[in-house]
């Protein structure tokens, strides 16, 4: 089970709520604020564990679809739980699988910064066409992306596949929604999400007391409630009071309640930090926020301030694929032509494993020639520089001197950013 201690907040506002602190759970602590990397199939893609502790990450979140449709939820349990199948042995997270099945539903994958002006009802009609996913108020019939078989999750579903596959903490099954679904249909999924977490805690109380007989040596998992609402604040702010209702009762049965909070659904860059911040005005002190998918250091440092303890994204490691790496001066992208002769480290004022031991020339080869290590050297590097930055964030806070660090870091990364994508750096 995990527990939360709070160290020093940094504002006493409506609104705004950024701290740190850390939370405790059975594979150790996670201080916060914390970048948790994405390992979706129990790997950070082209990385060994090895070299995700090189990155000094404090945890990683898998994905519980993913894992679920392959190997499957029981081969995981077999093994050990997932921290002991990918040879993690530190804290971990996973997702209910509702953003995936959903994803598939709704036709539009989930982005921070959706710009719904820009679709057409040609768009939409186009999204609904081939849905993979078909929800009601029980559950979510889905297709497989592997084969094309067919599954239903439930919340009780979700429950059972994550207690097999055995995370520090994980989260209860909700409903994606978009930005262009209607307000009607954002206050019905609302109160079905309600209703779903509710089945959750019931299911997942169920099933702790059930392991604590046929595992015992398993640690106890906690359960993260997920706040959606989308970009409107009294959905927001009744979704969050409706989870901490459900959790006081769960409690005053005598059941076991939420140990923290996530919070969903695809937001607009622009307002992401009001929204994080209607959240966590109704949220207690006392556990902890994680934001389901963020990326840009502009959006860390906005989450941070209005509340959000930890986050993830698979932008990091899916750019680096790609060959885009993070440095002080902004993102570049290592495939073009101007690295082809560059031996500089891709950021040596930085430093960290990759800029200190390999080129940008080298780098650009690997990219070129299509070897699977230019991935791993750029998702090294990428992740190094986020864990490092909220680490420096975590830091800055404790220290009394953040806005100093935001503007700082900001100035220049922005800056530098514009100078890149004009190809003059």
């Amino acid at each position: 089970m995990t527990a939360f201690t709070l160290s020093k907040e940094l504002y006493d506002a409506p609104g705004k709520h950024g701290r740190t602190g850390t939370i405790h759970t059975p594979h150790g602590d996670i201080h916060t604020p914390a970048f948790i990397p994405v390992a979706t199939k129990a790997t950070v893609k082209t990385l060994t564990p090895e070299q995700i502790r090189l990155t000094e990450a404090q945890a990683i979140l898998s994905n519980a679809y993913h894992l679920y449709l392959q190997p499957g939820a029981d081969i995981v349990d077999e093994a050990g739980g997932v921290a002991a199948f990918e040879n993690w042995h530190g804290p971990t997270y996973t997702d209910s699988g509702g953003f995936q099945v959903m994803s598939q539903g709704v036709g539009f994958q989930k982005v921070l910064a959706m710009d719904v002006a820009g679709l057409t009802d040609a768009d939409i009609r186009a999204a609904n066409k081939d849905r993979m996913a078909r929800v009601d108020d029980d559950g979510v019939d889905f297709k497989s992306f592997i084969d094309g078989s067919s599954h239903r999750f439930t919340p009780e579903k979700s429950m059972q596949i994550q207690h097999q596959l055995g995370a520090d903490i994980i989260f209860a099954f909700d409903e994606l929604t978009t930005l262009v679904d209607t307000r009607q249909y954002q206050e019905h999924s609302v109160e079905r999400t309600r209703r779903w977490a509710k089945r959750c805690l019931d299911e997942h109380d169920r099933l702790t007391r059930e392991r604590k007989v046929t595992h015992p040596d398993r640690p106890e998992q906690s359960l993260w409630g997920v706040v959606q609402g989308a970009q409107y604040e009294d959905l927001r702010r009744q979704a969050a009071r409706g989870l901490l209702e459900l959790d006081e009762q769960a409690r005053a049965e005598g059941k076991r309640g939420f140990g923290g909070f996530g919070i969903g659904g695809a937001l607009e860059k622009e307002n992401l930090g009001t929204i994080v911040g209607w959240v966590t005005d109704e949220l207690p002190v006392d556990k902890p926020r994680h934001l389901l998918g963020i990326s840009e250091p502009d959006d860390i440092f906005t989450a941070v301030e209005a509340g959000a303890d930890t986050f993830d994204c698979v932008a990091p490691t899916r750019l680096a694929r790609r060959g885009g790496v993070y440095t002080l001066d902004g993102r570049m992208n290592l495939t073009g032509a101007r690295f082809k002769r560059d031996f500089a480290g891709i950021d040596e004022e930085f430093g960290g494993y990759v800029s200190q031991n390999y080129s940008r020339a080298y780098i650009h080869h690997l990219l070129k020639a299509k070897e699977f290590l230019a991935g791993t050297l750029c998702t090294i590097h990428n992740l190094e520089f986020m864990v490092r930055l909220v680490d420096n964030i975590r830091r800055a806070i404790d220290a009394g001197d953040y806005e100093a660090y935001r503007d700082e870091f900001m100035g220049r990364y922005y800056a530098g950013a514009k100078t890149q994508r004009r190809g003059l750096g």
